[in-house]
């Protein structure tokens, strides 16, 4: 499986017992879709590996701690420790029609309503505060936020995304 056919669910933080059980830090925001896995996969150097889960159960608020078949003790815990987490991306629900995905709309291009075509959405931000389209226009990049009042129209079809922004908000990149 490659990282591209996947996306990131999540973080192994920490051992929860002797016999090799972890916790799980969930990245979403609804972990009660996730609390019911037959596996995962596992950064382990750079390759997804699957791991299946034997047990698992919510802790508190985004933390699912798993029993994975071929982890027993803790020091096969500890091999697995800060390990990113993944899923196929199959395993993402639905999304309303004005909704999506930020792995989705990478490589659309970005329209304003005053200003026109943008450029490529390289990547979307979602380290900040507030997620952010890292567009790149004449080897310039520019940061426009990912939210409900600037986005106009998700097309895929055309694999555009509409945006109003604000006067003078993109000019200062330019």
């Amino acid at each position: 499986m490659k990282k591209e056919d996947c996306f990131y669910l999540g973080k192994v933080v920490r051992k929860f017992s002797f016999k090799g059980e972890v916790i799980i830090k969930l990245d979403t925001d609804e972990p009660e879709l996730y609390g019911d896995l037959d596996f995962v996969y596992l950064d382990i150097n750079e390759r997804l590996i699957p791991y299946f889960i034997k047990k698992s159960s919510f802790q508190k608020a985004g933390q699912l701690r798993v029993n994975f078949e071929d982890i027993q003790n803790e020091a096969e815990a500890d091999a697995i420790l800060k390990s990113e987490v993944y899923l196929p991306l199959d395993f993402l629900p639905e999304l309303d029609e004005d909704q999506f995905y930020y792995h989705e709309v990478t490589g659309y291009t970005l329209k304003d309503e005053r200003l026109g075509t943008i450029g490529k959405i390289e990547s979307v931000n979602d380290q900040t505060a507030q997620p952010l389209f890292v567009v790149i226009k004449d080897d310039k990049e520019i940061l426009i936020p990912a939210v409900d009042a600037f986005i106009r129209k998700v097309d895929r079809k055309e694999k555009t995304v509409f945006v109003n922004t604000p006067e003078g908000l993109i000019d200062m990149y330019l």
